[in-house]
């Protein structure tokens, strides 16, 4: 720009010495982070998804619960049926009938609520970071956009010219900061938000698949709402018998 001031960011971003190098490096990695964040646990969540799909559909078509936990699949629905029918199993051999303390409905359910928990928290990780990386990153910028102010007017004030030009430059530059922390914090935010509504529907659907899991295992049969194809109290349970778990 002739007779001007001469745009530079990166120049101002050195000229600021170790702290406004400092705060890019921390907006850098930030962004880095967050978008790793972003990618993963995008494609994380789908591929979760479709697998719940996938071992619900050859689950509950099974002919019997043996058969239906042989399905090689490391998903949480296989983790929550595992540890469902353990429970079952554990209760028919550890309780007595005559002394039982423990409904097996509630030990049932104990255990499955147990395992729901874990599964969501396993979901959560890595939220923690773009919720703070969403909230922080805007200060920071911030701070590196004050920082920059000050350098910039001290530099002034020891050339001793304080036109319009020579003021609104460096100020001017000083500001990309603030928007390099909102570039970070943006997407941060809309991913996490995404994100959490997102496990909230997976968790939904690990809540029905428990529950109906523990209507089978406690009672034999699994509710049918349409009162369609319904099959017998004694067929279900020949299921749980079959896979070693008491009607």
């Amino acid at each position: 720009m002739q007779n001007g001031y001469e745009f530079n960011s990166l120049a101002f971003i050195t000229a600021g010495g170790p702290v406004s190098i400092g705060v890019a490096l921390i907006l850098l990695a930030m962004s880095v982070a967050s978008w790793y964040l972003i990618v993963s646990k995008s494609l994380q969540a789908w591929r979760v998804r479709q697998a719940f799909k996938v071992y619900a559909q050859h689950f509950w078509n099974a002919p019997n619960l043996a058969v239906a936990m042989k399905q090689n699949n490391k998903t949480a629905l296989a983790s929550l049926a595992k540890n469902a029918i353990a429970a079952a199993e554990h209760h028919k051999t550890h309780v007595s009938k005559n002394s039982e303390k423990v409904a097996q409905d509630e030990f049932v359910a104990r255990a499955l609520n147990r395992s729901i928990a874990e599964e969501n928290t396993k979901m959560e990780n890595g939220l923690s970071v773009l919720a703070s990386v969403g909230s922080v990153s805007p200060f920071v910028g911030l701070f590196g956009t004050v920082w920059g102010i000050y350098h910039a007017l001290a530099s002034i004030s020891q050339s001793g010219q304080a036109t319009l030009d020579k003021v609104a430059g460096p100020v001017g530059e000083a500001l990309i900061m603030t928007a390099l922390g909102l570039a970070v914090a943006i997407p941060a935010v809309l991913a996490y938000n995404a994100l959490v509504r997102s496990n909230r529907l997976l968790a939904a659907e690990l809540e029905d698949f428990g529950y109906t899991l523990h209507t089978l295992l406690t009672t034999g049969a699994v509710i049918n709402v349409n009162h369609e194809d319904t099959k017998s109290a004694a067929e279900t349970k020949e299921r749980i018998h079959i896979a070693g778990v008491p009607a």
